[in-house]
């Protein structure tokens, strides 16, 4: 059907490019970063903030004066009024008094009901609004500031890591498969499409829900490794079968029911594992995993259509090399892979021990991980929003930022006044001030501590540390756990602890509660579209304990390099001792389908090696030999994406990308050359084996050996 319509498909390919190029202009406006969990305690004071006070504080900002004299009465009154001039630029917009900081720094809050997104397009505008001047300087920070600082660093660094690192070595790798031949515009060509593509249902989405900022890298970065690996294979193959067919419409049918078959299920392995974030109950992390899960979806419809009609239209002559030829006609030479696999094969139990441990070395520190919801300290230090910041964080603590915000619910208009409730709060309040980890805490009976009914009252507690370093979260737990109980509240008083650390805290907290059973749904469900595709028992579960053992070694690699700082200076990463809390999860669910990208290429072709020689070495070494080169160019092809990743300025986008780097390396030699060989040589004839019964539930034929027996 394709090849009837190619001209027709390429046109409609054309146009998602040309959608996609426009929505991507105007997709960093729609994105943001926020850690919002829903149905938690937070969540529920952060609700209330911003219905009955009118402060959001992801939508907030915090102007920092730095002045010759706090002490001067009449500076701070003219600073306070260029406050309130300053938060009418920004809709809904409220101006907070502004407090000492020290001799030399006044500092105040612009409070609004927008969200992050909304918020951040206003920053200029409020520091156009600030005077400066006569000794003073002001700035412009907090959660909105700080991210609209940092969208041009994001565009600036994916831009540096696509055209300086991943674009060239994916050009390059081509070269060296192809040659030089019109094929090596194939993958480029495949992949432009795809990604545009994707953004655009990327822009689409991001209208109706918050979508992280982190997702345009995502989508490019990765979607370039994908759809490089897959035109790649595709490609590479539609190049052999052109020596066995005269037709050229022959060879493409072929090319697709072999390696657009392994597309289609290596696709859906990588769907399958990005479809976890989907069920998370964060929205930062199921915006990504919608980003995550449009690049295969999208790669797999480009595979089976634009893909064949580009072969169609480049033929015989656009992908041919002499040199291919004469190497794909001496099939009597035994190449590298199968020489490699021999080996393996006459001893596979060394092999497999030593493989084996290795990963286990590589996966030990992963006990050493510590999470963390963000940080301000892994991301460039030069915007003004970070400046401001740091000399905030210097004046009275990191945690004045992004305080601790209590909020008492008395249940009813007026409620929060009554003795009873007023005394429980200085209880608390008291407990609260005792703590090693608070630098100050706010409250006084009246406005804007309480709101205009009187049923809610708002205490704030600044802390020493950032909200997502280690002391904060503790104070948080000992805050819900031991502070507010003995604060001796009546019966019908709730108080729910939120702001910067709860947030923080409840996004961990939640995320890993319904992890394990979400890697659970997605070991399931990869198991059994493996067990299709190998049609074999044994294998998909090879395959998936594999794929675990090299993502805890990912794991492992985050804590050596990130943490402990073992070479972090020689690629110029963060030494930082904490990892982002999205990033484990991201990971799994990304490397999990990747990692399987390479395990269905190879193994379906040792299928097709079994299935003509019925010869388990002689399967093993042919199903080598014939994904080899290959294999190795596409994982290089991805790890340079991933490369451009670790070339950027943030740390969470640092160990995201060196995570993924790691995995796909250590997936592409030692998983892939040593163990599925020399565990492929333990099994024997059984690798193939797949009873009766179960061939008809996956609807398949059943094995060679079960038919015998």
């Amino acid at each position: 059907m394709v090849l009837r319509n190619r001209w027709l498909v390429v046109a409609v390919w054309l146009v998602v490019l040309l959608a996609g190029g426009y929505a991507n202009g105007k997709l960093s406006a729609l994105l943001s970063n926020t850690f919002t969990m829903p149905g938690t305690d937070s969540e529920r004071a952060r609700t209330i903030l911003r219905d009955h006070y009118g402060d959001r504080s992801d939508g907030s900002f915090t102007v920092v004066f730095q002045v010759p004299s706090s002490a001067d009465p009449k500076l701070r009154t003219r600073l306070q009024v260029a406050m309130a001039r300053a938060a009418k630029q920004v809709p809904t917009g409220k101006p907070r008094p502004l407090a000492l900081g020290g001799p030399h720094l006044l500092y105040g809050d612009i409070v609004s009901t927008l969200s992050i997104a909304d918020a951040k397009g206003y920053t200029d505008d409020v520091l156009r609004a600030l005077p400066r001047g006569n000794g003073v300087t002001p700035y412009v920070t907090g959660q909105a500031a700080i991210q609209h600082d940092l969208d041009p660093i994001f565009n600036e660094d994916l831009k540096k890591g696509e055209l300086f690192i991943a674009v060239p070595i994916a050009l390059l790798i081509l070269l060296v498969v192809f040659g030089l031949s019109w094929a090596v515009t194939i993958p480029l060509l495949f992949a432009a499409c795809t990604i545009m593509g994707t953004l655009g249902a990327v822009y689409v989405f991001a209208h109706f829900t918050t979508m992280a900022t982190y997702v345009t890298n995502l989508v490019q970065l990765i979607g370039l490794g994908i759809a490089v690996d897959y035109s790649l294979l595709i490609v590479y193959r539609f190049r052999e079968e052109l020596h066995r067919h005269d037709s050229k419409d022959e060879a493409i049918v072929r090319t697709m029911a072999t390696a657009g078959r392994a597309v289609l299920f290596s696709g859906a392995t990588v769907a399958i594992g990005l479809a976890l974030l989907l069920f998370m109950p964060s929205p930062f992390m199921r915006s990504m995993g919608i980003g995550g899960f449009l690049i295969p979806l999208v790669s797999i419809a480009a595979a089976m259509t634009l893909q064949p009609a580009l072969l169609s239209l480049y033929g015989r002559r656009g992908v041919r090399r002499a040199a291919f030829v004469r190497r794909e006609r001496d099939s009597g030479r035994r190449g590298y892979w199968e020489r490699l696999a021999a080996a393996i094969m006459r001893r596979p139990i060394a092999f497999l021990v030593a493989g084996s441990a290795v990963l286990l070395a590589a996966a030990v520190p992963v006990f050493g991980l510590q999470l963390t919801p963000g940080s301000a300290q892994g991301i460039p230090q030069h915007p003004q929003a970070v400046h401001g910041f740091d000399v905030l964080k210097r004046a009275v603590g990191a945690g004045a930022l992004s305080p601790t915000q209590i909020v008492v619910d008395s249940g009813r208009a007026g409620g929060v006044v009554a003795e009873p409730v007023q005394s429980a709060i200085h209880r608390l309040i008291s407990g609260v001030s005792r703590d090693p980890e608070v630098r100050y805490v706010r409250y006084e009976p009246e406005r804007p501590w309480l709101d205009p009914s009187a049923r809610y009252a708002q205490i704030v507690v600044a802390g020493r540390h950032e909200y997502g370093e280690e002391p904060a979260q503790s104070f948080v737990h000992r805050l819900r756990d031991d502070l507010i109980p003995a604060a001796k509240w009546p019966s019908d008083v709730r108080v729910l602890a939120g702001g910067g650390p709860p947030q923080g805290v409840d996004f961990i907290d939640r995320s890993y509660a319904v992890f394990p059973w979400l890697v659970l749904g997605v070991l399931v469900l990869t198991y059994l579209l493996l067990m299709r595709a190998f049609r074999s028992i044994l294998l998909p579960l090879k395959a998936v304990l594999l794929n675990l053992l090299s993502v805890a070694a990912s794991y492992g690699a985050l804590v050596v390099v990130f943490k402990w700082g073992v070479g972090s200076s020689l690629w110029g990463l963060y030494q930082f001792p904490q990892v982002e809390a999205w990033i484990p999860i991201f990971l799994f669910a990304m490397l999990f389908g990747l990692s399987m990208d390479y395990e269905v290429f190879l193994v379906t072709r040792m299928r097709e090696a079994w299935d003509e020689t019925k010869d388990n070495a002689r399967a093993v070494g042919l199903g080598l030999e014939r994904t080899g080169r290959i294999v190795t160019a596409a994982a290089i092809v991805m790890v340079a994406a991933f490369s451009g990743f670790i070339a950027g300025r943030v740390v969470g986008l640092q160990e995201f990308g060196f995570g993924l780097a790691v995995a796909i390396f250590v997936d592409a030699t030692i998983v892939r050359a040593l163990l599925v060989p020399s565990l492929m040589a333990l099994f024997g004839r059984y690798n193939w084996w797949l009873p009766r019964r179960v061939a008809r539930v996956v609807r398949v034929a059943p094995s060679p050996l079960e038919q015998a027996t």
